[in-house]
């Protein structure tokens, strides 16, 4: 095993220590509140329904981070990646609104294909959105975001094995209230966004929308005419309906439109280079770039230009209505369409080489149920849950022969395959950036090796893997109040599932060669292989909670969690990829005064038949698979500290520390030792909020910030090349507000002394042995101005 109990110790005695000068994010530590029920503040204490009751955060046994939609304003933050960096054991790697990469304690969760589970939910409103390429949503006009760590498949579904995440949107409030901002900034980044909300006590309404463009950080030299990369210009409306027809009933239908239209992903070439001079290897990713991408194929591709061009519609309806004394009923209810088309060249060179394109779709309908009692000794739920996901994942490719016959012979596994270049002494990328191997189908035509007239050979195939999966759970979850200073909890979700999933390929021989030009891809000759099986599995956790007096409390849980198995079908048939199963152990403190709050939580899991996405071993270069890397284990530690120094001062720090990965056992293989993908061993933040008042109608604010990662590997198998070394980020965001906080004038600023550093690197260049690296974003700073009215 990786963890030993002496590094368990001195994890504890690290904690420990760290709650001195680390801890919690601007305001005392929140839990979530579960589906659409609202946090309410007395003072510094929270109260929250975590467990499905309204409970201060000081009483839930659970680790929980959480954030209002005022404090995600203060820190000057826009999407979750950049809040991720807030919140110890997380950690949400953005490679596009189409491939987000959620990690909680570690642990990765971002696959995109449709036959495989999530690790982590995401839950909008209540509703679970976890499907990875559906998942993406803008963080405008939220009432709050929570982080809940560990398995907590009996509160929050099934796909919570290592932890959930819940987006909860701003609800409609009696009265009239609005407020608009407006936005500039470097690379021409403008912004609008705002809110109306109109109503009163019986029914209430609130639209909300925000408008996000930006150029492209990342100058693009083709001469294919591509746009620059990393240009951003996303659209997003929620409309919210909540109506109280009695004090016991109420009822909230949400509707919500997200739209990207973003520029291509940066996947840059640290083999081929841009431009005379360039620095070669990954210092590439912090120049100009040079990708091509392949506008001759536009028809195979689905476009001539880079990038994502993605629409999803959510509607969500839940209602609550509390018909007995002690007894709540609550039903949550949603539908969720997501369709992209992201075009990238995964070479990251000016050569029409390696250009794919990802088609994803898919929707999902969810219902849950739940009957909710709270009494003076007794507390608890029982319900059930239906969810229905069918997507696909459809992945086009388009190359020209003699260019990609040629160029793979400069690649590791072009001549593992036995690729030789066609025309000797000519490189496929030339020093300058330009491309000599556009002309090879031309000179084999001169030679006599083909016809006379012919300059290119256009070549395109596709695969598409396909999932369908239909699950249904019931669950029970009750707390008995022993005493007025012990709590005992215990909870159990049972689930089945039907999982269903399909492959198929078109893929042509080549004019050339005679075979596939990819290696290793097989047509299925028109057919769709399927593949399909049923699973159950009992889901429990236990937790006690020791009041040790009315300012802290002790606790601890012990959580099952699961990621479904996989039915991996390819053209080579069907096989089933063992669950991953996750037993979860931990302790903590939670504290609230009147100046001090915060919270200590050690943990300890032990995972087996952890699952791993590593490029296919006999299988197409460039694509992946799922398999099992064995035994796996994870001892960590997480604190976060808020000092309300004076009415005007906040201070906040946290820490996570995490010593995990795949065991060093020799059963293990070549996984043995590895850290998990995209994993920091320590992260922290830290910073200040000033709200302090210049005159009875004025105020100044500011908060100042820093933030803390360690070396993180993009891949398992781990290697140095292909990873992040330590990243410290300085933050901030400020200004003035007049007119009794009518009117108001910020300014902000990350990533403020420009740190170069990668966001991520492998991809899919890398499975032909041509990593490509994408670069994080540079110093980005602007000012906004808002205007509120009403209430």
């Amino acid at each position: 095993m990786r963890s030993s109990p002496v590094s368990a110790i001195r994890l504890i005695l690290l904690g420990t220590a760290a709650l001195l000068p680390v801890g919690a994010l601007a305001q005392a530590p929140a839990e979530p509140v579960a589906d659409d029920d609202v946090a309410e503040e007395s003072g510094n204490l929270i109260v929250v329904t975590a467990q499905k009751i309204e409970q201060r955060a000081l009483d839930v046994p659970i680790t929980i981070s959480a954030l209002t939609g005022e404090s995600i304003a203060e820190l000057g933050v826009t999407d979750l990646d950049e809040l991720s960096a807030y919140v110890p054991g997380l950690n949400i790697q953005e490679q596009s609104a189409n491939n987000p990469g959620i990690v909680i304690r570690g642990i990765t969760s971002d696959s995109g294909s449709a036959q495989q589970g999530p690790r982590v939910t995401l839950y909008y409103n209540g509703v679970d959105i976890s499907r990875s390429r559906g998942s993406y949503q803008a963080i405008y006009d939220l009432e709050r975001v929570e982080v809940i760590k560990g398995p907590q498949a009996t509160l929050f579904g099934t796909a919570s094995a290592v932890g959930a995440i819940s987006l909860v949107s701003a609800k409609p409030q009696p009265g009239a209230s609005a407020a608009l901002t407006g936005g500039y900034g470097n690379f021409d980044a403008t912004l609008l966004s705002g809110f109306v909300n109109l109503g009163n006590d019986v029914i209430a309404a609130r639209i909300a929308g925000e408008w996000r463009k930006r150029d492209g950080y990342v100058e693009n030299l083709a001469a294919s005419q591509q746009e620059d990369l990393y240009a951003k210009d996303q659209f997003g409306l929620r409309a919210s309906l909540r109506f109280t027809p009695t004090p016991d009933i109420t009822i909230d239908l949400i509707g919500t439109y997200d739209q990207q239209r973003n520029g291509g992903t940066p996947f840059i070439s640290g083999t081929f280079p841009a431009f005379a001079g360039a620095p070669g290897g990954r210092e590439n990713a912090f120049v100009d770039a040079n990708l091509g991408g392949n506008p001759a194929a536009a028809v195979a591709l689905g476009g001539d230009q880079l990038g994502l061009d993605r629409e999803v519609y959510d509607i969500n309806l839940s209602a609550e209505w509390a018909f007995a004394d002690d007894w709540t009923f609550t039903t949550v209810n949603g539908y969720r369409k997501f369709d992209s088309d992201e075009i990238f060249d995964a070479d990251g060179s000016a050569a029409p080489f390696l250009e794919f394109a990802e088609i994803a779709k898919g929707d999902q309908y969810s219902h849950e149920g739940r009957f909710t009692y709270a009494g003076d000794r007794l507390r608890g739920s029982f319900g059930w849950n239906l969810f229905s996901g069918d997507s696909i994942q459809n992945v086009p490719f388009a190359t020209e022969e003699g260019l990609f016959i040629h160029c793979a012979a400069f690649t590791p596994v072009g001549q593992a395959f036995g690729f030789t270049p066609l025309i000797p002494n000519l490189p496929c990328v030339a020093p300058d950036g330009s491309v000599p191997a556009t002309a090879v189908t031309g000179l084999l035509s001169s030679i006599g090796v083909l016809p006379p007239g012919v300059t290119a050979l256009p070549y395109s195939s596709v695969f598409e893997n396909q999932g369908q999966n239909d699950a249904y759970s019931v669950f029970a979850d009750v707390t008995f109040i022993a005493t007025d200073t012990l709590e005992l909890t215990a909870g159990v979700r049972y689930l089945r599932e039907d999982r269903q999933s399909g492959f198929f390929a078109d893929v042509p021989n080549s004019l050339l060669g005679g075979a596939p030009l990819i290696p290793g891809q097989v047509d299925t000759g028109g057919a769709t292989i399927t593949g399909e099986d049923s699973f159950d599995a009992w889901l429990p956790r236990f937790n006690v909670l020791f009041r040790v007096n009315s300012q802290a409390n002790l606790y601890a849980t012990v959580s099952k969690g699961r990621r479904s198995p996989v039915v991996q079908v390819n053209a080579g048939g069907a096989s089933i990829v063992p669950q991953e199963v996750v037993w979860n152990y931990e302790g903590g403190l939670k504290f609230n005064s009147n100046i001090f709050s915060g919270s200590l939580g050690v943990y300890y899991q032990v995972y087996d038949d952890f699952q791993v996405s590593i490029p296919a071993p006999n299988g197409p270069a460039g694509t992946f698979v799922t398999v099992s890397a064995g035994s796996a284990s994870n001892l960590g530690v997480e604190a976060e500290i808020a000092i309300q120094a004076t009415d005007w001062l906040n201070v906040f720090a946290n820490l996570g520390y995490i010593d995990g990965g795949i065991d060093n056992e020799a059963g293990n293989g070549t996984f043995a030792g590895d850290r998990f993908r995209l994993q920091p061993e320590r992260q922290a933040a830290a910073g200040f909020t000033i709200d302090y008042p210049l005159s009875d109608a004025v105020r100044l604010f500011a908060t100042p910030s820093v933030t803390y990662r360690d070396r993180i590997f993009f891949e398992v198998p781990n290697d140095p090349l292909i990873s992040q070394g330590p990243v410290t980020l300085v933050n901030a965001r400020a200004g003035i507000s007049f007119a009794d906080e009518r009117f108001e004038i910020a300014g902000f600023i990350r990533n403020a002394f420009d740190e170069d550093y990668l966001l991520d690197a492998g991809n899919t260049g890398g499975g032909f042995g041509i990593p490509t690296f994408i670069p994080a974003e540079p110093r980005l700073f602007g000012v906004e101005l808002t205007a509120r009215l009403g209430n």
